[in-house]
């Protein structure tokens, strides 16, 4: 198994703290965000790629030399021209030669507690098949605001919407992805057929109907960080673990 961290975009909506500073290196607690990630990631792999974009490909490349992680890369520089989180899961696998083995992938802005290593088990029990992990928001109007999908009895998802006005469930998907290498080559295809380059759960939800796709349901924390507020309350969490004071506004010292 081989592992990619999605982390070309521009997090616009922090700005103008992220201007400057990609996203995924914001410190949280007393380390980057990424680096959060990176220590659940080595529960199930040591060959560890990540994506960015031409603008903080530098950052991401100083960060990485000591961490031993594979940073690509891709060539944009705005949001205008960026390739979107489905392109560039292509380019990476092209790019780094990852056809054929199976590949983790997670959004570079996402925290959680549950064991990637728990989530491997699951979806190698379910055969030849990939997997996404959902969190349980329990509240139909928070549904609204991320990927939702619907499971049967096996855990197999049946649908799965981006950001339903009318949700069918509370299993939000968390930017959590496990492909199984046979359904890798189909991003290629989905792709060609002129679907969006963006948000990695409209694969799934186009995969869902071609192969099977399980829902991994997990307990404990998840955050995901996509504007101050959730930056500070996710950055406080951490600095209380660690037993470091609170901290009323969100900064990079």
């Amino acid at each position: 198994m081989k592992a990619l961290i999605l982390a070309a975009g521009y997090a616009t909506r922090l700005y103008p703290l992220t201007v400057t500073h990609p996203k995924p290196l914001l410190p949280i607690g007393d380390r980057p965000l990424v680096d959060w990630i990176l220590e659940r990631v080595r529960e199930v792999t040591d060959e560890i790629h990540l994506v960015t974009n031409h603008k903080f490909a530098a950052k991401f490349r100083q960060w990485g030399e000591t961490r031993r992680v594979a940073v690509h890369d891709d060539g944009t520089t705005s949001e205008d021209d960026r390739l979107g989180a489905i392109a560039d899961i292509r380019f990476v696998t092209q790019a780094a030669g990852l056809a054929g083995d199976d590949l983790l992938v997670i959004a570079g802005d996402n925290l959680f507690d549950f064991s990637l290593a728990d989530l491997a088990e699951f979806t190698r029990c379910k055969g030849d098949a990939s997997a996404v992990a959902l969190y349980d928001v329990r509240d139909r109007e928070l549904a609204r605001r991320y990927g939702i999908a619907e499971i049967d009895d096996d855990d197999r998802i049946v649908s799965f919407v981006e950001k339903p006005d009318e949700p069918r469930s509370t299993l939000a998907a968390t930017a959590t992805y496990l492909y199984h290498h046979n359904h890798l080559p189909l991003v290629e295809r989905y792709l060609g057929e002129g679907n969006s380059p963006d948000q990695p759960g409209r694969f799934i939800a186009w995969l869902q109907s071609r192969a099977p796709v399980y829902g991994y349901r997990f307990e404990g924390e998840w955050r995901d960080i996509g504007d101050p507020e959730q930056l500070l309350e996710a950055d406080n969490r951490m600095r209380e673990r660690n037993g470091l004071p609170q901290r009323e506004n969100y900064s990079l010292d």
